[in-house]
């Protein structure tokens, strides 16, 4: 990140929040109050391909179109002192081709707006946006990690100090807070899941020794009463990678599709597993160079009622979920590892049938970030 962050307005320019602004997965635009562009986030950056020194070059406001809605938005917002919002606002901003996208624009009190876009349907956007989505949550579990994990512990240790001197119908409530902060470190250390560090050893996994102790987990857990069916192609070859990471992995897609099944409510919800070999496939790694093949598929199914449709378009980013109590961050976090063993992940669905679908490199392929044979498609 460049130090353009640091213009932020002081509104919104202290600690935690410029952490926001700048970590959000939407992309998000400062103006002052003479209309020029003073701070623009990562995924405003990612959207429109440049940095803020080539964007604000001249006014902001002047260099919109007559009677555009943005304009409109911002005056409203200072006016009224309030968040203005507006679906299906036709942007055509600093060159590029015009896009539909809901915008919302809110008044930072010195004069400034704080304009953000949510944008749909644009080629390339939803892709950079979940790059963006992955580097928020990055950043957010280090953030969380440094400012919350200390004082969390010294939570702790007090109010187990204090259940050992409470009374007995005190001690619940002691027990309470324990519970509560053991719950909100284990969200914490599922923040840190997502940190750059560099990959462990990888060795050569059998994936279906990875699937059966997936299996052994849930069976008698979250898919009780479930048809669980296991279709599985013995002659696979290794995968390559890290099996813990790979055993999350493929408990989260498993649960998830558990929950969906369950979540028919007639009994008859099923569950299945398949392995088979994919050849041809071939994945692009992150520097758009060719990366090794990957070959080994693994899908799990489920007949629940399907994913929304208004949540397909961004199931993998950070904190979306269908759950009343979910975090939103276990398929971020899936689509991550996967990523990082070299493979893809993607999905299917329809009401009674949705499937996850991971591709793996095989244990003879190891990743290369200088190999270069064979074409390279996603």
């Amino acid at each position: 990140m460049t130090d353009h962050a640091r213009v932020v307005p002081a509104k919104i320019a202290d600690g935690l929040k410029v952490a926001a602004f700048d970590l959000s997965p939407e992309p998000a635009l400062v103006v002052d109050r003479d209309g020029a562009l003073v701070a623009v986030n990562e995924a405003a950056e990612a959207l429109f391909g440049q940095g803020l020194s080539l964007l604000a070059r001249g006014r902001f406001r002047a260099a919109l179109p007559p009677g555009s809605v943005l304009v409109s938005m911002m005056d409203r917002a200072l006016f009224e002192g309030a968040l203005v919002r507006e679906h299906g606002v036709e942007v055509n901003l600093f060159g590029q081709p015009p896009f539909e996208a809901d915008g919302a624009a809110a008044p930072l009190g010195d004069g400034s707006v704080l304009l953000t876009l949510h944008v749909k349907g644009v080629l390339g956007v939803e892709r950079a946006s979940d790059a963006a989505g992955l580097r928020s949550v990055v950043g957010l579990g280090r953030m969380l990690a440094h400012e919350i994990k200390n004082p969390l512990a010294g939570i702790r240790g007090a109010a187990q100090l204090l259940k050992t001197g409470a009374s007995a119908a005190d001690q619940p409530l002691a027990q309470l807070i324990v519970d509560e902060t053991d719950r909100i470190r284990r969200l914490v250390d599922r923040m840190e899941a997502f940190s750059d560090e560099v990959p462990g050893p990888r060795e050569a996994v059998n994936i279906h020794q990875v699937l059966d102790r997936v299996r052994a987990l849930v069976v008698n857990g979250v898919a009780d009463g479930l048809a669980l069916q296991e279709h599985y192609d013995p002659s696979l070859p290794p995968v390559w990678g890290d099996e813990d990471h790979l055993i999350q992995v493929f408990l989260n897609l498993v649960k998830n599709a558990a929950e969906a099944a369950h979540a028919r409510g007639d009994g008859q919800g099923i569950l299945s597993i398949h392995t088979a070999w994919r050849p041809g496939v071939r994945v692009r790694g992150a520097d758009g160079k060719a990366a090794a093949g990957a070959p080994i598929e693994i899908r799990i199914q489920d007949n629940g009622p399907g994913v929304p449709p208004s949540l397909r378009d961004h199931l993998f980013q950070p904190f979306v979920t269908t759950k009343a109590n979910g975090t939103g961050l276990g398929l971020a976090l899936v689509t991550k590892l996967v990523t990082s063993h070299g493979g893809l992940i993607d999905f299917e669905s329809e009401p009674g049938r949705t499937v996850f679908r991971v591709l793996l490199p095989m244990a003879t392929e190891k990743l290369s970030p200088d190999r270069s044979t064979g074409d390279a498609r996603v």
